[in-house]
């Protein structure tokens, strides 16, 4: 479980990294709807980064083994649903928004496997 509060920290600390990047160097660069699409990314980064946290925690007060699947399923949901909005409002390229939902089921998974992990 020490890998998931590695992968959270590190998560966390390029979230706030790339936030003050965008708030400083992308907002005179991007338009207001890609800032608010890359903004966005940097949520989620950050909300799910403390999820990782919290799995490598959880793993201290339950040997389900559900927890380390959730974890690398909100760590893949970082990578597939933040990344590609980072690419997305970065290059225009409007395809790469078809990677977005995918993460966000990564997301979905890794969070309902969680709870799954201490109600069953």
């Amino acid at each position: 479980m020490n890998a998931f509060i590695g992968l959270g920290a590190a998560a966390m600390f390029l979230g706030v990294a790339l936030g003050a990047f965008g708030a400083h160097a992308l907002k005179r660069k991007l338009s207001e709807d890609k800032l608010a699409v890359y903004q966005t990314g940097v949520l989620y980064q950050l909300v799910h980064g403390i999820g990782l946290l919290l799995i490598g925690v959880a793993g201290y007060f339950s040997d389900s083994d559900l927890l380390a699947p959730a974890g690398w399923l909100l760590a893949a949901g970082i990578l597939l649903f933040s990344g590609s909005l980072y690419a997305l409002s970065l290059s225009g390229i409007r395809k790469l928004g078809i990677v977005t939902p995918i993460g966000g089921l990564a997301f979905l998974a890794g969070w309902a496997l969680m709870a799954a992990a201490f109600w069953l």
